[in-house]
């Protein structure tokens, strides 16, 4: 099984998103048992609250459905050996994820853009309200990180 954790600041917008989208390409693909896919935030100024609503509306308005459960929660140390990939949305989720884990020797902590045509960061739609700009960004580095996986043979 693929263990994949997705991370940003306060895990109410980005990385619930690139939760969701990648569940449901997952899905999609009939490769539910090969997976777990869950989020966290490396801070605790929204712990506890829902998917932020503009987030929300995102996701819901390209047909994915939102777990009305989901609420922020943050990563911590011991969490690092529990997944296979760490994906971060940009330097600063970077800095804050080290700060909590520490060093990263087993190579699991990627920036999630990575696995596009345009490597960078995923903008924080929090500062710059452009939520379908960031779908878009999501979308394309869970293609990417799919794509990625089933190309280098890791599920058995």
């Amino acid at each position: 099984m693929i263990k994949v954790l997705f991370v940003c600041h306060g895990n109410i917008c980005r990385s619930p998103m690139a939760e969701i989208i990648f569940k449901n390409m997952v899905k999609e693909a009939g490769l539910e048992a090969c997976f777990h896919i869950e989020s966290r935030a490396i801070s605790y100024e929204e712990y506890g609250n829902p998917i932020y609503p503009p987030a929300r509306r995102e996701i819901l308005a390209h047909g994915l459905k939102v777990d009305e459960t989901k609420r922020a929660q943050v990563i911590e140390k011991k969490e690092y050996s529990d997944w296979d990939y760490l994906i971060i949305m940009d330097r600063s989720n970077e800095r804050g994820l080290g700060r909590i884990i520490g060093s990263d020797p087993q190579g699991k902590v990627h920036y999630l853009m990575e696995y596009t045509s345009t490597p960078g960061e995923v903008e924080d739609p929090w500062y710059t309200r452009n939520f379908h700009k960031v779908w878009d960004q999501i979308y394309a580095g869970c293609e990417g990180l799919l794509e990625h996986i089933l190309r280098n043979g890791e599920l058995k």
